[in-house]
């Protein structure tokens, strides 16, 4: 049974069963009536749908016709494996898509969005989909209205729905007694970009104004990673140049007699062989899986362009409450003007106030302080299952609890219905409340010690008020802030009614200024460590945040941030500064570590300076106008827990642990993610330039073709298919977070790969052509020397993706054990092939037949070459002595 203990008074206009909301059993039996609150979506494409997918490719067409010629050449044991192989290969590309497909949808549910409602009497935080007609939601800046509303009460709440009108400018809302007005009507989707306000759900899903228009927004994007369309380029690219090189080789066999069908099976053969079709699903793959990793570490990719871009991330600049620190605040300290400080028994229950607090004048003073830390206060304090839970913005929930523990609650008049708020905006920096009082009303304030010590006029001094002694406060929130506090200041004050009920900031003049108090947000015990994994990642960090510069200081140095005092920089600084111009602006960013007191619309002059400083920008946010910084930024990362949906939907990737420390995981994780695709693509790219170097080594030379088309429709589709997607699953190698971030412009096939695949490709296509050669040339078979060269092949694309697990490290510094899949696939691979030597019908039309254990273990030792080499070109490049090494090999 739950029960409030302490909280802010409901805003008035609301009937008594409107605040209450609806029962839990209501709730149920009105969902189970209506449904679900969603929008109808575009179902995902079935199993079969993303199979014959599979088919819609130039290189199947190819496939298809060299099908159609062996038919029409009787050739009916080729045109059957031509068809087999097709089959095949559309299960193994539809498996991998679907099951991509089906881990993107799993991600995208951890994004579901919620609500808060008054159920019971109670509020709560329930899934969107549950909101049922008649439920009463809360509404604040950065939410996105979850159903279409009637508007019940509003403080300064303004919408967004260009999503629905087109018209950027938000529309302020207010009760309305027209229930068709649009004032008084918020509506599902658009976004609230200022105030508070509660609104009576009136129609969910399909029947909202945004399901009317469903079927334009239920389009199920067909947009493409920037990696998969650059990849399926390169696709194109290498097929123009394969095509030179087969209409070279063509009219090569056309000089030497060669039938026109011979020539058109082997050009069907080279074009499998050379155009890495399969990397785009590859590729795919990668990313899934890659997408996979980071959720299990609390991130959330949202756009697939955020985990290339995090390999290339060179600064964060992060907020502290909460992400650098455990969102976990508690009063310490509370300091009367006069310089009395109460530092007991607020941070415990189990403590005691201390003996000077019950004296008279400063138990009044101390209730005042608390009344005003209450009053204006939108969290609340409930008892559930004999704990204690606190209900909203960790600052509030911290100051109810100070008050509840001070044991001095019940002189605080908590329950006082306020005729009037202010609530807590950024810019604003305080937050208020007006109460009545007999004939006049009483003013109550909390926020920044700067925005109230100006506003105060008084303080509330040992002997009564007396005239504001601005430098001792500001000297007092200085030392509370020195250590490491995050300093709150309180005022309170009385004014004339308004007859018209207009109370805003006109009133907040010539305050009482009430005292201080100090809460202490401990640094999470994981970030010291994050922070020097970033520093080893030749990652900078800078913190930004609205606290005061000495806070920050301090909770910065506990996290493990380095600095001078003139690296610490005011929001007032970045002011002056971008008054003065960019070239100002950039000086001061270029050495900043600290950021302080900043607004948060201040975010994105940051995030823009840094570029310009040369930086690839990471930037944490979770307010309204963090939006602007986290779009803009290189990579925007939104907080999960306390993160607003206006920043959620801005940002590339979604923490949802609110943890520094899971940022860092993150970038490994997309390091890992980046360097994979990268062996996948180094592992196609160059088998299938081997093939082609040994059709463009035999053909001019007069020998016979060394495979035949079925053959390589064998090797590519059925061998690497195999290999492919299992490296695509290797973990990371441990040294990620120990080389600097990747050029953001740098392309993936930079010098380093470059020449990998041209050494890789030398290896394995001069190899296989002088052991074609040598053989035809002491008169073995063509039959049978094609059956070796095939193996020889096998092998060697086993022994290189084992080679392509690391682009530094060697092959025996990674352990089996680590990637069981891939050993799994080079097993089968191999398996396949021996198998094929001994099923007839398969043997036969391959071309294949039994070899010796002395041949198998030949080709194993030429295969073993290749290894050789890729070893030594590592220790090369780990000594430094190839400059086109680059900061992979390290």
């Amino acid at each position: 049974m739950e029960r409030a203990l302490l909280h802010a008074a409901e805003p008035s206009g609301i009937a008594p069963h409107e605040a209450a909301g609806l029962g839990e059993a209501e709730a149920r039996a009105r969902l189970a009536s209506v449904g679900p609150n969603a929008l109808p979506e575009a179902p995902p494409p079935s199993l079969v749908a993303v199979f014959l997918r599979q088919f819609l490719s130039p290189l199947i067409y190819i496939l298809l016709a060299a099908a159609l010629v062996s038919l029409a050449l009787s050739d009916i044991k080729d045109a059957v494996f031509i068809g087999a192989v097709l089959l095949l290969n559309g299960v193994i590309g539809a498996g991998q898509e679907y099951s991509a497909g089906r881990a993107a949808a799993a991600l995208r549910q951890l994004e579901e969005p919620q609500a808060t409602v008054v159920r019971d009497g109670h509020q709560r935080v329930i899934d969107a989909r549950g909101l049922v007609p008649g439920d009463l939601v809360l509404l604040e800046a950065g939410a996105r209205v979850p159903a279409d509303l009637r508007v019940l009460a509003a403080a300064d709440l303004r919408c967004d729905e260009s999503l629905l009108t087109g018209e950027s400018e938000p529309v302020r809302k207010a009760p309305s007694d027209d229930a068709e007005a649009r004032g008084g009507r918020a509506f599902a989707g658009s976004m609230i970009t200022r105030g508070r306000g509660r609104g009576l759900v009136t129609a969910t899903g399909r029947d909202t104004e945004m399901g009317k228009i469903a079927a334009q927004i239920a389009r199920r994007s067909i947009m493409q990673p920037p990696l998969v369309i650059r990849m399926e380029r390169f696709s194109r690219t290498i097929a123009l140049t394969v095509a030179v090189a087969i209409a070279a080789l063509m009219g090569i066999g056309l000089l030497r007699d060669m039938g026109l069908s011979e020539l058109f099976m082997m050009a069907v053969g080279l074009a499998v062989a050379a155009i890495p079709e399969g990397l785009p699903v590859a590729i795919s793959v990668a990313l899934a899986i890659g997408m996979r990793r980071m959720a299990r570490v609390h991130v959330i990719v949202r756009k697939m362009p955020a985990i290339e871009a995090l390999g290339s991330c060179t600064m964060i600049a992060t907020d502290k409450t909460g992400t650098l620190t455990r969102n976990e605040l508690t009063v310490t300290d509370i300091c009367l003007p006069d310089g009395t400080l109460v530092d007991r028994g607020l941070a415990s229950p189990g403590e005691a106030l201390p003996p000077d607090a019950h004296e008279p004048a400063t138990r009044d003073r101390l209730v005042a302080l608390l009344r005003a830390a209450t009053l204006p206060n939108e969290a609340r304090l409930i008892e559930a299952e004999e704990e204690t839970v606190g209900i909203g913005d960790t600052v509030d929930v911290a100051l109810l609890e100070a008050a509840q523990r001070s044991g001095i609650a019940g002189e605080i008049g908590a329950d006082r219905e306020p005729v009037a708020r202010i609530p807590y905006e950024p810019d604003l920096r305080y937050a208020a409340s007006f109460h009545r009082s007999r004939d006049r009303v009483r003013v109550f304030v909390k926020g920044a010690p700067e925005t109230l010590i100006a506003m105060a006029g008084r303080m509330a001094d040992r002997d009564g008020v007396v005239p504001a002694d601005r430098e001792r406060l500001l000297a007092q929130k200085s030392a509370l802030a020195a250590r490491g506090l995050r300093v709150l200041a309180f005022a309170e004050g009385e004014i004339a009614t308004e007859p018209d009920g207009d109370y805003g900031e006109h009133h907040l003049v010539d305050l009482v200024f009430l005292g201080l108090a100090g809460l202490r947000d401990p640094v999470r015990q994981e970030v010291p460590q994050a922070i020097a994994d970033c520093h080893s990642a030749g990652i900078a960090v800078a913190m930004v945040t609205g606290d005061d510069a000495r806070t920050a200081s301090v909770i910065a140095g506990q996290a493990g941030l380095v600095f001078d005092d003139d690296q610490v920089v005011t929001g007032e600084a970045l002011r002056a500064a971008e008054t003065e111009g960019e070239a100002a602006l950039d000086a001061l960013t270029r050495r900043a570590v600290i950021y302080a007191r900043v607004d948060p619309a201040q975010k994105l002059s940051i995030v823009m300076s840094m570029a310009r400083n040369g930086h690839f920008v990471a930037v944490t946010g979770d307010g309204v106008n963090d939006a602007p910084a986290l779009k803009h930024a290189h990579v925007g990362v939104a907080m999960g827990r306390k993160g607003t949906d206006v920043a959620k939907e801005s940002a590339d990737i979604i923490i949802t642990d609110d943890n520094f420390a899971s940022i860092v995981r993150g970038i490994l994780e997309g390091r890992v993610a980046y360097a994979n695709i990268r062996k996948v693509i180094f592992l196609l790219v160059s088998t299938g330039a081997a093939e082609v170097v040994l059709f463009l080594l035999a053909m001019p030379l007069g020998l016979p073709m060394p495979l035949l088309p079925v053959q390589l429709l064998w090797l590519n589709l059925v061998a690497n298919g195999i290999q492919d997607v299992a490296l695509a699953t290797e973990g990371a190698e441990g040294d990620e977070l120990t080389y600097p971030p990747r050029k953001p412009r740098e392309p993936i096939f930079d010098r380093l790969m470059i020449r990998r695949i041209w050494h890789a490709t030398a290896v394995m296509g001069v190899g296989s052509f002088a052991v074609f050669w040598w053989l035809t040339s002491q008169g073995v078979a063509e039959d049978a020397a094609r059956n070796l060269v095939l193996l020889l092949f096998v092998l060697f694309s086993n022994v290189h993706a084992f080679n392509s697990r690391s682009e530094h490290h060697s092959v025996f510094r990674q352990p089996l054990r680590a990637n069981p899949f891939l050993v799994v696939g080079v097993l089968t691979a191999q398996g396949l092939h021996i198998a094929a030597m001994y099923i007839p019908w398969l043997s036969g039309i391959l071309g294949v037949a039994p070899v010796s254990l002395a041949e198998w273990s030949a080709m194993l030792g030429i295969a073993s070459l290749l290894l050789v080499v890729m070893e030594f070109e590592k220790w090369w490049d780990r000594r430094g002595l190839h400059p086109a090494a680059g900061q992979q090999a390290r």
